[in-house]
C-alpha cells in the first residue's frame, strides 16, 4: 500500500468532464488528481472502438468553447465525427493544456468514503493508492459502465465474442467469418453497415426496432470551417440556451403543433428536416414529444422512409419500430443503415417473437432455428447513469452508501449533489439535462458550477456543501413531474433503466431544457447555493 497523498480534489475519469474539471481546478490554485482506468484520456471514446463508431452530434458542435483559441485551432475532418478523430482531439486538449501530469492511469477507484470527523474523502483505487480529499468530484460518464450479457451457455463457446463497449484496440477482422450481433440499439446501428461489409454472413438478432435517421455524413470544407468559427461565440449562446444543447433550426412551422398546420405543410417540413439528416426531425413541430397523436405524425413518416429503403417488405415492417414513440429511445443517426439490409449476405432474425435460448459452443440457438457463428458481437449496451457510480463504494455520512440511498430512486439535488454525501458532486449525474443533450454544452455547464461553488466556499470560509433533504426531494419530485408530462416515460429505454434487471424504473434524466436548468442551476448559485447546506470551516484555538 502506497503512502496516503493528500489533495484539495480527487477526480475520477479522464473523459471530457474529468479534463476540464482538472483544467478548471488549475486556475482556482487547486491540487486535484484524476484517476482514470483507461491508459489514456477520451473516457467513452477511449473504449468504445467498434466499427463505425461516431458521435451523433456534430463535430463543430461536439467540443470544448471555454478555450477561443482551441476552438479556432483544432480542425475537424467530417460532419459528424468518427470514434478515432474524437479520441485525437481529446489526446490533443491533454497535451495543449498539460493535464497529463496530474492523471493516473490504468487505475480505477474501488472506494470513497466521507470521514465526518475529518470533513475529507478517502479514496483508495485498486492499484493501492490512497488519497484523502476535500471534495470528490464523479466524472465517470452516463455511458460508461458496459451491460455485459448473460446468456445460458456462453462460457462453452468455443470462438471470440466482442461487447461494443470494450472493443479490442487492435481491432477485428470479420473477413469470411459468419458473425451475429445481438441488439439493434446506436451502438450497433453504427456498426452493422461496416460488419456486413467483411463478414460472409452477417446475422442481426433484434428484439427491438429503433428509429434512426439519416446523417448525411460528409466531410467539412475549409469555408464551413471558417464560417462557423466567426460565429462560434453566438453560436454557443444559442446552444446553451437551446432546449438539447443544440441550436436546431427553428421556422414557422416548427414552432407549431403538427396537427395546427396542413398535411402538406407538415410532408414538407418533415422532408426537409429528414433530407437535412441527424436528429433534428424530433424539433419538426412543437409538440413532437408531448403529444402522441403529434408523435405518430412523425413516426409514420420515418417508418414510412424505412419501408422505401429495405426491399423486403417483411424485413422492412420488422425494421419499423411500434412500441415507442419516436425520440423517447436517444435518436439514432445511421450511415446506409437500413440500406444494409438489402445485402445478399445479411439476414435480420427476430427474437422478440423467437427469443434467444442459449449460445451453444458453435453458435447460437433461438426457440425454432440454430445459427452457427464463427463470431458473436454483444450490442448489449450499458447501465446508463447509475451504473458506473454504483460500481464504486461510495459512503456518505453515518456509513450510508450510495447504493443504499439510490435503491429505490436515484436522488440528487440538480443531478449535481447529493444530501449526505458532503463535497461530493457528480458531472452530468442523474437528475440533469445529460443524455438528453449535447454532452460537451451539459459537461461544460457543470464543470463550470461546481468550479465556481467551490471557489465560493474558499472565498467565504466554507468547508463542507451538499443539499438539504427538502430540497432534494422537491427537485426529485419536480423531474419526475416533468418527464410524466412528456411521452419519454412510455418507451422502456435506458433512459428508464429497463434494459437492467431488477433496475428501478423512473425516467432519470432532466427534460426541462438545457437553457432552463442552467438558469435554475445559476439562480441557486446567486442565492447563496440556495437548497444546500453549507458548514464553515472550524477554527481550532491556539494552545
Amino acid at each position: 500500500m502506497s503512502d496516503t497523498k493528500h489533495v484539495d480534489a480527487v477526480i475520477v475519469g479522464a473523459g471530457f468532464s474529468g479534463m476540464y474539471m482538472l483544467y478548471r481546478l488549475r486556475k482556482l490554485g487547486m491540487t486535484s488528481i484524476i484517476y482514470e482506468a483507461g491508459s489514456e484520456v477520451g473516457g467513452t471514446w477511449f473504449w468504445n472502438r467498434y466499427p463505425g463508431a461516431r458521435c451523433d452530434v456534430e463535430s463543430m458542435e461536439y467540443s470544448y468553447s471555454f478555450s477561443p483559441e482551441l476552438e479556432q485551432e483544432w480542425e475537424w475532418t467530417e460532419r459528424y465525427p468518427s470514434q478515432p478523430e474524437i479520441l485525437r482531439y481529446a489526446n490533443h486538449v491533454a497535451d495543449r493544456f498539460n493535464l497529463r501530469p496530474d492523471i493516473r492511469f490504468n487505475t480505477r477507484v474501488t472506494s470513497a468514503v466521507f470521514d465526518e470527523e475529518a470533513r475529507r474523502w478517502q479514496v483508495e483505487t485498486d492499484g493501492g493508492d490512497r488519497v484523502t480529499a476535500r471534495f470528490c468530484i464523479m466524472a465517470t460518464g452516463c455511458l460508461s459502465a458496459p451491460n455485459m450479457p448473460h446468456f445460458e451457455g456462453l462460457d462453452d463457446y468455443e470462438h471470440d465474442w466482442y461487447h461494443t463497449a470494450i472493443w479490442p484496440h487492435e481491432g477485428v477482422d470479420f473477413t469470411g467469418k459468419r458473425v451475429g450481433i445481438i441488439g439493434t440499439g446506436s451502438s450497433a446501428i453504427q456498426s452493422i453497415p461496416q460488419i456486413a461489409k467483411q463478414a460472409s454472413h452477417l446475422y442481426v438478432f433484434q428484439r427491438t426496432p429503433n428509429f434512426s435517421m439519416p446523417a448525411h455524413n460528409h466531410d467539412l470544407t475549409d469555408d464551413v470551417q471558417r464560417a462557423m468559427k466567426e460565429r462560434y461565440q453566438e453560436h454557443r449562446r444559442k446552444a446553451r440556451e437551446s432546449a438539447f444543447g443544440v441550436p436546431f433550426e427553428v421556422t414557422e412551422i416548427s414552432q407549431k403543433p403538427a396537427l395546427e398546420v396542413t398535411a402538406e405543410e407538415r410532408r414538407q417540413e418533415l422532408e426537409r428536416r429528414w433530407q437535412t439528416g441527424g436528429a433534428t426531425i424530433i424539433a419538426s413541430f412543437a409538440d413532437v414529444l408531448t403529444d402522441q397523436e403529434a408523435n405518430d405524425l412523425v413516426a409514420e413518416f420515418v417508418r414510412d422512409r424505412i419501408r422505401q429503403v429495405v426491399d423486403d417488405p417483411e424485413t422492412a415492417e420488422l425494421l419499423c419500430p411500434d412500441d415507442h414513440p419516436i425520440g423517447t429511445k436517444r435518436p439514432c443517426v445511421d450511415i446506409e443503415y437500413f440500406e444494409t439490409y438489402n445485402r445478399d449476405n445479411v439476414s435480420l432474425i427476430d427474437v422478440r417473437s423467437d427469443p434467444i435460448r442459449r449460445i451453444t459452443p458453435h453458435g447460437l440457438r433461438t426457440g425454432e432455428a440454430e445459427y452457427e457463428l464463427d463470431a458473436i458481437v454483444f450490442a448489449t449496451g450499458f447501465d446508463a447513469m447509475t451504473g458506473a457510480l454504483l460500481r464504486i463504494d461510495i459512503q456518505g455520512k453515518g456509513g450510508l452508501t450510495l447504493k443504499e440511498k439510490w435503491e429505490d430512486v436515484p436522488r440528487t439535488y440538480l443531478g449535481l449533489a447529493v444530501s449526505g454525501f458532503p463535497n461530493l458532486f457528480a458531472i452530468t449525474g442523474p437528475g440533469s439535462p445529460s443524455v438528453l443533450s449535447n454532452m460537451m454544452v451539459s459537461i461544460e455547464q457543470h464543470v463550470e458550477w461546481v468550479s465556481d461553488c467551490m471557489a465560493y466556499m474558499k472565498e467565504h470560509g466554507f468547508e463542507t456543501i451538499e443539499p438539504s433533504a427538502e430540497a432534494q426531494d422537491e427537485w426529485v419530485e419536480h423531474v419526475d413531474v416533468v418527464g410524466k408530462s412528456t411521452l419519454y416515460p412510455l418507451a422502456n429505454s435506458w433512459y428508464m433503466g429497463a434494459n437492467i434487471p431488477g433496475k428501478p424504473r423512473v425516467f432519470t434524466p432532466y427534460i426541462g431544457g438545457v437553457g432552463n436548468y442552467r438558469k435554475t442551476c445559476d439562480e441557486i448559485a446567486e442565492k447563496g447555493y440556495e437548497g444546500f447546506e453549507l458548514e464553515r470551516e472550524r477554527i481550532t484555538a491556539a494552545s
